[in-house]
């Protein structure tokens, strides 16, 4: 049996802290809240700040990273308080000093997030995933679905995606949705990229699914914790039923989830939204070595995928479901040299990594999604666990299976 023990490189691959404080609050008046986190601010000697607070699609317009004054994330109770030059606590001190409010849940450093990244192979010409899913199969398209992508943005000058109808919102200051780095553009095309067109393979899972494009990395491959809470609420709040997230950080052996991202995945699944995160490439199986799930993956309301090669065997990479608490893997999907859109002039390259793995798992819910209208939030979620094929790897490393398209003959259990 593989060594769980912590990877040597875990301990130095930690995300910055940015070093303002996330605070999540009681069920409260949006007033009483306010009030919280001005009590704290003063506490801290930020005499005068008044606490305000920010809609989730008004994140993007100001930088959070450099605010002066408590922030609150409309409706979700949760909030940023900046640690201000003229603060004499440090961020770790002043989530201990706000830990002693009353109304306060918890309060921790905020930090940086990253997009999973993956190494790049130059071999495959076509994609297998499509025919793996069984989405090449399946008479659904996705059509009528939305699927939220949140990552570094989209190309939206890619030829694949001219004439399409994509909402976009960028919650990075200063940066359009338009996508400098890549990782958002290959997700998006997984998960939702066109049919086959000439000499070009399908590669998308769901062509037909309305795609909600929400720019939560910066160009640069990084972006604070607020930014991603608010484009989770946008994508909750635009009545996304898919959301997709191919980011967050790597946690340690026994590290619990952190109770932002659940609040907002279980108000998702009560709204009908189904959250589907990469479950991280922190292993090194080749070496005995399984890492635990990352964040925000680890949240227990939000579906982990793990990735699989064309073999069904698990990619050395892919974390482990070792912490409990919702640390466990709930589904695999292929994620070894996946072929999709990345931005021009190259436009199309193969990747590896859960980050590939879970737009597969996000189209797959849109096809889902399709078949049947009651599909929605947790009855989704059954359905691709339900339906998933069993593979010859433990459920440490690939939860219910194997994620499988609808309208298959393998679906219906033939």
């Amino acid at each position: 049996m593989a060594d769980i023990r912590t990877p040597p490189f875990l301990e130095f691959d930690r995300p910055r802290p940015t070093g303002n404080v996330l605070v999540t609050l009681k069920e409260l008046s949006s007033d009483d809240q306010l009030r919280v986190l001005e009590r704290g601010a003063h506490r801290a000697g930020l005499a005068g700040v008044t606490a305000r607070i920010v809609d989730s699609a008004e994140v993007g317009t100001v930088d959070l990273r450099h605010i002066e004054e408590p922030v609150l994330l409309r409706d979700y109770g949760i909030g940023l308080m900046p640690r201000a030059q003229r603060s004499e606590y440090s961020a770790g001190q002043l989530a201990n000093l706000l830990r002693e409010e009353e109304n306060v849940v918890t309060a921790r450093p905020e930090f940086y997030m990253f997009p999973i990244e993956a190494p790049v192979s130059d071999t495959p010409e076509r994609t297998w995933g499509i025919a793996a899913t069984g989405a090449e199969e399946s008479r659904f398209t996705g059509k009528g679905i939305r699927i939220a992508i949140l990552d570094t943005g989209i190309d939206l000058g890619h030829p694949d995606f001219q004439g399409r109808d994509i909402t976009t919102r960028s919650f990075i200051a200063g940066e359009s949705v338009e996508d400098a780095q890549g990782h958002g553009t290959h997700c998006a095309g997984t998960a939702a990229g066109p049919r086959a067109q000439g000499d070009r393979p399908r590669y998308g899972v769901a062509p037909d699914a309305e795609l909600h494009v929400g720019k939560v990395l910066s160009n640069a491959g990084s972006g604070t914790e607020i930014d991603i809470l608010a484009g989770m609420a946008w994508a909750v709040e635009a009545g996304c039923e898919v959301i997709s997230m191919s980011l967050g950080r790597s946690v340690r052996v026994g590290e619990e989830p952190t109770i932002e991202y659940e609040r907002i995945a279980r108000r998702a699944l009560d709204a009908g939204s189904l959250i589907v995160a990469a479950a991280g490439n922190d292993s090194s199986r080749e070496f005995g070595m399984i890492a635990p799930v990352g964040e925000p993956a680890n949240a227990p309301s939000i579906l982990a995928v793990a990735a699989v090669d064309a073999l069904g065997a698990v990619a050395r990479f892919s974390c482990g479901g070792i912490n409990p608490g919702g640390g466990e893997v709930d589904l695999a999907a292929p994620g070894v040299d996946v072929l999709s859109s990345v931005p021009r002039p190259r436009l199309y390259r193969a990747l590896s990594g859960t980050s590939m793995a879970c737009p597969h798992v996000a189209g797959l819910a849109a096809l889902w999604a399709e078949s049947d209208p009651a599909l929605r939030g947790r009855a989704l979620w059954k359905a691709l666990v339900d339906h998933a094929r069993s593979l010859d790897a433990p459920v440490r490393d690939v939860g219910a299976g194997f994620a499988w398209a609808p309208g298959t003959r393998a679906a219906a259990g033939v």
